[in-house]
């Protein structure tokens, strides 16, 4: 069960902020061995690994159409449904997201402005073992799509008979995504990366995974193949009160340390009775779930922090930097107009985070580990680069130029300054 820490000392707090390490040298060994497998040898190599890792055999990693159209025709019409109206909403919320260009004049004649051009090819890494994430590929290839990706590749590990799970599938073909492959694990972000004969090379990777999928994320990133961001297993934090319902709190937590025994939730609250509460409702509903085994190892390292004061409870939130927080407390909104990092926040009892997960229309691909502290989650522009452009008249080059001139030759780059008094003197020759 959760270990209860009251009233920490602040110097206490980087212990309590610090996740459940699962770092291994050797996972980190494999991972290199793979990625430069796979770039030497190619599809022979993905073959090996995924024969060694998913077992099963594969002469191709493509998905067909018929594969795809076998999948739709065993999705369930009520799952289809609800994962039409949250492509819906995850639609309409990072559409909102476009930006009107803006032609700013800084001087008279200088023009500037920025402008998105969408990232041509991208590569979607989709989890498919214990929890096949359907909803992970409307997460990132609705704003893909609204972006203007030309190219989206879809990697998902097959299961024992070759398939991929069809609800992927499903999700895939209403948002356009037909490049789909079946490779899992590291292997699938060195053919994403790399190239292979199959599999096209992208300018950069998303998506969740297990610990060697975000290895060879970071080790590929290195090597100048641009990924979403660093994550991790799945966390959430709860802020709450005595008026927060301890059965909601409770199984708040558990949707999160259900995803993995390296997960990690934490409650602050600054009632005693609260968290005692939370504590039984915990063991209550931990046995009615499927995933019991990996809501309980989560729970192991997770954590009670009783503050009594508001401020210090803040404090806290903004030095974990919470992948999800969840304020349930009377006074919510107030809590999260002073929160500085987060990936998501749920505000109120009437928000959980199961609804970011899935459907509100908000992206659940969020930085874990306090990387919220310096990274924001998916969204549109992550789709996007930007390039910034100027535009200046004679009269702007006048204007400006004299300013250019003087700072180039401080810094003693004539050739700077020449190109601006070149122009200078044949401007003033035609007038």
């Amino acid at each position: 069960m959760m270990k209860v820490f009251e009233e920490p000392n602040r110097n206490q707090w980087m212990d309590l902020v610090t996740r459940p390490s699962g770092h291994d040298l050797s996972q980190d060994s494999l991972v290199e061995n793979i990625l430069q497998e796979v770039r030497s040898q190619g599809d022979m190599a993905l073959k090996k690994y995924t024969a060694k890792f998913d077992q099963v055999t594969l002469t191709s990693f493509i998905v067909t159409k018929d594969e795809i159209e076998q999948a739709i025709a065993i999705v369930p019409e009520d799952l289809k449904n609800a994962i039409l109206l949250a492509k819906a909403n995850i639609e309409t919320f990072h559409s909102s997201q476009i930006r009107e260009v803006k032609i700013i004049e800084t001087m008279p004649g200088v023009l500037c402005w920025q402008g998105s051009k969408p990232i041509e090819k991208i590569g979607i890494y989709i989890p498919g073992g214990t929890a096949p994430l359907f909803s992970t590929v409307l997460m990132l290839a609705v704003p893909a799509k609204i972006a203007g990706c030309n190219e989206i590749i879809l990697c998902s590990p097959p299961d024992r008979n070759g398939d991929i799970n069809s609800s992927i599938l499903f999700a895939a073909h209403i948002c356009g995504v037909n490049k789909i492959f079946k490779i899992g694990g590291a292997q699938a972000i060195a053919a994403m990366a790399y190239g292979t004969k199959e599999v096209p090379s992208v300018y950069k990777i998303f998506g969740p995974g297990n610990s060697f999928v975000t290895a060879a994320k970071m080790k590929v990133q290195q090597e100048g193949i641009a990924i979403d961001m660093p994550a991790g297993p799945s966390e959430v934090l709860i802020c709450a009160d005595d008026t927060a319902d301890p059965d909601w709190v409770a199984i708040d937590l558990l949707s999160q340390a259900e995803h993995g025994t390296d997960s990690q939730v934490v409650l602050v609250t600054d009632s005693k009775e609260l968290a005692g509460k939370v504590q039984e409702q915990l063991k209550i509903q931990l046995k009615e779930l499927p995933r019991k085994s990996f809501a309980s190892g989560a729970l192991n390292h997770s954590h009670v922090i009783i503050l009594k004061k508001i401020n210090d409870q803040i404090d806290f939130i903004n030095t974990y930097a919470p992948e999800h927080l969840i304020i349930n407390h009377a006074n919510a909104d107030e809590i999260a107009n002073r929160i500085n990092n987060a990936g998501s926040i749920f505000i109120g009892p009437y928000s959980p985070e199961s609804v970011g997960d899935y459907a509100s229309g908000t992206n659940h691909t969020l930085p874990t580990s306090a990387y919220a502290k310096a990274y924001s989650g998916v969204n549109l522009d992550s789709f996007t680069k930007k390039i910034t452009y100027q535009k200046l008249t004679a009269e702007g080059l006048q204007g400006i130029g004299p300013i250019v001139e003087i700072m180039a030759e401080a810094e003693h780059l004539i050739a700077h300054k020449l190109a601006i008094s070149k122009r200078l003197e044949k401007i003033k020759k035609q007038e």
